[in-house]
């Protein structure tokens, strides 16, 4: 009965699954749908707009060249109707003078002959019909203002859809995640030279498969690539996975987008627990700082015995009422000396790694883990149930890892961040510079319960960076060093305080 149960849910599991692909599969028809039909009313649009283009061209070209015509048309007639007004002209004074002649004939005296005969030959001599030109200054012929269209008719035939590049195909084998960074390589089906770049686009997802069209964040372009590869670096990886997708581009048009690639981008993500910490903490997501007026004003005072024995350092003690109902969460406000915050999700198993920042003039912090059972007058590495490095800049300066009460001095520089690697089934917790990767210090254990994050904080305060993946360096320093650096071993060999 169980077996059939168990099946039973494994085949119901796998048809919600199913039916959850099939559905979004759907949306995504849709939106294809939707995609043609806008798309192709845009296109028509430009369609239109493009012939509308050319037939203005063309009828500017039309009139700038009838313009030419009608311009050599009155050149020629004017110098025309110039030459037939001279010829007219001169015709007119020659056949004045042709007459004259003529009656000069009939002249009897001689004297009186003579006289006319040297006027006739004088008036010749300056006849403007002897100095005309008789040829016409221009043609009739109006052959070089001829067109023949025959070659443009042709090319205006063959005018079609601009050339497409190909999809990209996207090669998962090449893709690279790994320190909060992805390199994304993709390969062109076909060789095809002229591609001028290439569009990434990329979005973050909680989905496995195919992008969804509904419930996504919208798509990032990265633009103008030149390579058939890019690198996105610092990216916070506070999703499961991230969608890419890649269209190549010629001079006009961009082509068919890429089949989408999902890669996984998992990575620690935790904010911190308001409603456990201490109420001299002020406490954001992220972010952690030192508030000495956060506990006054409440009614019931802590008893001073509560806080004996504590270590760290602190101004005049401030009076905390009782615990004010949790938001989230099941275990009690942090009171008394332990100005502890703890972090909102636990680890149970796996390698993770986050980074933490404290202000510059931060008296006295510490950074580590604590399993749920830490008590609320408990302070980090003064318990079994706590693992930290402490820093103190209060009167004298230390730089210590602290486990159970007993203390490990750090000959070590205190570094301007720390990079904070938990790995729950090695059993192993793990401080670095987060800069330079340097080992700080190492616990080698064994977790018996799920951890959270934990930090301490008085005077000053402390920022949080997670979403990170275990760093590369931090990796290879983990195989390189076996993680038995400064065990928690040897801290039994120190003196409690």
């Amino acid at each position: 009965m169980d077996s059939q149960k168990e099946a039973l849910q494994r085949i119901i599991s796998t048809l919600a699954n199913k039916n959850d692909e099939i559905q979004n599969f759907i949306d995504t028809l849709h939106h294809t749908l939707k995609g043609v039909q806008e798309n192709s009313s845009n296109i028509l649009s430009e369609l239109d707009e493009e012939f509308d283009s050319l037939y203005s061209i063309l009828d500017e070209v039309k009139e700038s060249m009838i313009n030419c015509i009608k311009q050599e048309q009155a050149r020629k007639s004017q110098e025309l109707q110039s030459q037939i007004s001279q010829c007219n002209n001169a015709l007119e004074n020659s056949e004045e003078l042709l007459e004259f002649a003529t009656r000069s004939l009939d002249i009897k005296e001689p004297e009186e002959f003579s006289k006319a005969a040297r006027q006739i030959k004088d008036r010749v001599t300056m006849a403007s019909a002897f100095r005309l030109s008789l040829k016409p200054k221009v043609s009739d012929n109006m052959t070089h203002l001829m067109v023949d269209f025959s070659q443009e008719r042709q090319m205006l035939q063959t005018l079609k859809f601009l050339p497409v590049p190909k999809a990209p195909e996207i090669d998962p084998v090449e893709c690279l995640v790994a320190d909060n960074s992805v390199t994304v390589a993709w390969r062109m089906p076909e060789e095809d030279n002229k591609i001028d770049h290439f569009i990434l686009e990329h979005r973050k997802t909680n989905f496995d498969g195919l992008p969804r069209v509904k419930d996504e964040r919208c798509w990032e372009i990265i633009d103008n690539i030149k390579g058939t590869e890019y690198t996105l670096s610092g990216l916070k990886f506070d999703s499961k996975y991230m969608n890419f997708r890649v269209r190549a581009c010629n001079k006009a048009v961009a082509g068919e987008y890429s089949d989408p690639v999902t890669l996984e981008t998992k990575a620690l993500n935790f904010n911190l627990d308001n409603s456990s910490s201490h109420l001299n903490l002020k406490v954001e997501d992220t972010c952690v700082e030192w508030d000495p007026t956060g506990g006054k004003g409440q009614e019931s005072k802590i008893k001073g015995k509560e806080n004996k024995g504590s270590g760290t350092p602190s101004p005049k003690r401030t009076s905390v009422g009782s615990r004010p109902p949790a938001v989230r969460g099941s275990r009690d406000r942090f009171t008394g000396e332990s100005y502890t915050v703890l972090g909102d999700t636990a680890i149970e198993s796996g390698q993770h790694y986050w980074e933490v920042k404290a202000q510059k003039d931060c008296k006295s912090y510490s950074v580590g883990v604590a399993y749920k059972t830490l008590g609320k007058f408990d302070q980090l590495g003064k318990t079994n149930t706590s693992w930290c490095i402490h820093v103190n800049n209060w009167l004298q300066n230390t730089f210590a890892a602290k486990h159970n009460n007993k203390v490990k001095a750090l000959d070590v520089t205190v570094p301007e961040k720390i990079g904070v690697f938990c790995d729950f089934d090695g059993g192993q917790l793990s401080f670095y510079d987060a800069n330079s990767k340097q080992l700080l210090y190492s616990f080698k254990t064994k977790f018996t319960q799920p951890v959270l994050p934990g930090f301490m904080v008085w005077c000053g305060g402390l920022s949080l960076s997670t979403g990170m993946q275990v760093p590369s360096a931090v990796r290879t320093l983990q195989k390189s060093e076996n993680g038995m650096t400064g065990s928690a071993s040897s801290l039994n060999n120190v003196v409690t305080q």
